[in-house]
């Protein structure tokens, strides 16, 4: 009966990627994230995974929705005058963290969805100025349209440039000025509170000559609402991409070398299979022949019914602590998105082999899942929140060149101990590594280094421990602690953020451009004083705090010891405090 339950795992995962990779061209799009009584009042906002961290719901008193700067400015002078607190709502919001909630139910909402025109090209300069609601999506293809690129772009294009900018998004590159799309910005104009005498608000317009710039092109939401950004793009250029499979266990050495190698490199890794998947990625001439297109099967709109059936088969295997179902999924979703080249193909209709060679705009970024046809939930972006599909954590952060061969050598110090205790990542196609270069940004990355980016399975209850809950834990300890890493500002559970902004050598700088642009903190909230360090509080204590990552246990009332989770110091990491399951604390004493 196991092997037949394994057996319908395995053609389950299959059964979706291939519907998806087919038949995946319709969806519903996703919803606005902010919701309103009427007129634009008694509003709550989330993200678009429908969930924070701490599973709060986040209010406001009204929603603005302005259509030019001089509208914003109108709205964001008439809350100040009211000492109202504000927070600016991105289309889509996909920050996992509370970035967009104002304080209390009395905050603003000011949304720029309607801010989404690309005001000018300077073809000859090579310069593109945008509204701060254009998506990534429309940056690129009005770039084509004038033979100009962005060189360097997160791959997910439905993130908006003043979503994007706020928590330092990026692609993977360590050549030229990286992989930050904040370091293409050559100009910004962001509209702050003012006193009376400066009628209640203020327009900032920042050039490369401005040191304040540093503060506002990685920002957090804090200091304003960005209005405009000028962002410096260069020629056209094509690429040649080729995806090669290896044994991880030369991997920690690798990573040093390849990123320098190959300009847009990655890496995908899957511990438990001991492999590693190295995107091969360089520019070619443009007259190299080939019209390839990347749109990433993930990223498409995928069959309801399936994501159901998935979410599901996932949840019993959680139940039944079913790793060997988890692993068998996790082989059959990561061999099939392989063997479908992982949405490339060599003409925008089929794979016929490696390399595929395209224009950049074709190739750096995709999504098509956000913007197809209503179809009544036939199909839609797998991890909406209207429909029972994806729900997981997202751990992100980055690691210096200096020290990540020394974590990745942990990571696989874990995985000897415990073989299929990853296999859950990996259903989500394994841990993205992207390189990321050191930063002028004042909250941007201090050194050279690698972003690990791992999604796993969070249950829809807060209280139930997950499979292998012990191993997740020390892994995140780890890389947030022993090595110092830089928590992604646009995801991470509460933890990812203790003592983060001391990692920040020009943090003061930071909150002195803060202090000037908003002296009482309107667009400040209890969440950002908590990640900035001027407040105590990011993190929760209470019952099962550590299953969410709201607290580093320390007490086994963090864990769930009713399921049979206690607190207990790591295994490798021993200042780590994880969530073990009593059998699995068992046998690592009997291994010692």
């Amino acid at each position: 009966m196991l092997g037949g339950t394994k057996r319908m795992s395995q053609n389950l995962f299959k059964s979706i990627l291939i519907f998806t990779f087919i038949y995946g061209v319709l969806s519903t799009p996703p919803e606005d994230p902010i919701e309103c009584s009427s007129n634009n009042t008694n509003c709550t906002v989330t993200n678009s995974y429908g969930m924070f961290p701490d599973r709060s719901i986040c209010q406001a008193a009204q929603t603005l929705y302005p259509t030019t700067e001089q509208e914003l400015v109108s709205m964001v002078a008439s809350a100040a005058r009211n000492k109202s607190k504000m927070k600016v709502a991105t289309r889509y919001s996909h920050s996992i963290p509370k970035l967009v909630c104002p304080d209390g139910q009395n905050g603003v909402l000011i949304s720029t969805k309607n801010l989404n025109t690309i005001l000018r090209i300077d073809v000859e300069g090579e310069t593109m100025t945008v509204e701060s609601g254009v998506t990534l999506r429309q940056v690129i293809s009005e770039a084509a349209r004038f033979e100009l690129a962005l060189p360097y772009t997160p791959y997910w294009w439905g993130l908006t440039i003043g979503g994007l900018l706020g928590t330092g998004a990026h692609g993977s590159s360590l050549w030229g000025k990286g992989s930050g799309v904040h370091e293409r910005v050559v100009g910004l104009r962001i509209v702050t509170p003012a006193g009376p005498e400066e009628g209640y608000a203020k327009v900032w317009n920042l050039s490369e000559t401005d040191e304040d710039l540093n503060a506002a092109k990685v920002s957090l939401g804090v200091l304003g609402v960005v209005s405009q950004v000028t962002l410096k793009l260069e020629s056209r250029f094509k690429r040649s991409i080729t995806y090669v499979t290896k044994n991880d266990s030369d991997l920690g050495d690798q990573v040093l070398t390849f990123g320098q190698q190959h300009e847009f490199a990655d890496i995908t890794w899957y511990p438990s299979q001991r492999k590693a998947k190295y995107r091969i990625d360089d520019r070619v001439p443009t007259n190299t022949s080939g019209n390839g297109l990347y749109n990433f099967i993930p990223f498409r709109s995928t069959s309801t019914a399936v994501l159901a059936a998935t979410r599901t088969t996932e949840d019993i295997q959680e139940a039944t602590r079913d790793a060997n179902g988890k692993c068998l999924g996790a082989i059959a979703v990561t061999g099939t998105l392989a063997a479908t080249a992982f949405g490339l193909t060599n003409n925008g209709i089929l794979f016929t082999g490696y390399p595929v060679i395209g224009f950049s705009n074709r190739l750096q970024s995709s999504g098509t899942c956000l913007d197809s046809p209503q179809d009544v939930f036939l199909t839609a972006c797998p991890w909406d929140s209207r429909i029972k599909g994806q729900f997981f954590h997202q751990t992100a952060f980055s690691i210096g060149l200096s020290v990540v061969k020394n974590f990745i050598e942990d990571v696989q110090k874990l995985v000897d101990l415990e073989p299929q205790s990853l296999c859950g990542l990996e259903l989500n196609n394994g841990i993205l590594m992207r390189y990321v270069k050191a930063s002028s940004a004042y909250l941007g990355k201090t050194e050279d280094a690698i972003d690990f980016d791992i999604t796993y399975y969070r249950s829809k209850d807060p209280l139930d421990a997950r499979l292998f809950q012990d191993i997740y834990e020390e892994i995140e300890q780890m890389g947030l602690f022993k090595y110092g890493g830089l928590p992604h500002w646009g995801k991470n559970r509460n933890l990812g953020f203790i003592g983060a902004i001391g990692k920040y050598p020009d943090a003061g700088k930071f909150l002195s451009v803060k202090e000037k642009y908003d002296p009482q903190g309107l667009f400040s909230s209890e969440w950002t004083d908590q990640v900035l360090g001027l407040t105590e509080g990011i993190t929760i204590v209470k019952d099962g705090c550590a299953l969410e990552g709201l607290c580093i246990c320390s007490e086994d009332s963090h864990c769930a010891p009713s399921q049979g989770y206690l607190c207990r110091r790591g295994r490798i990491y021993k200042e780590a405090r994880v969530c073990t399951r009593r059998e699995e604390e068992s046998a690592s004493k009997s291994e010692v």
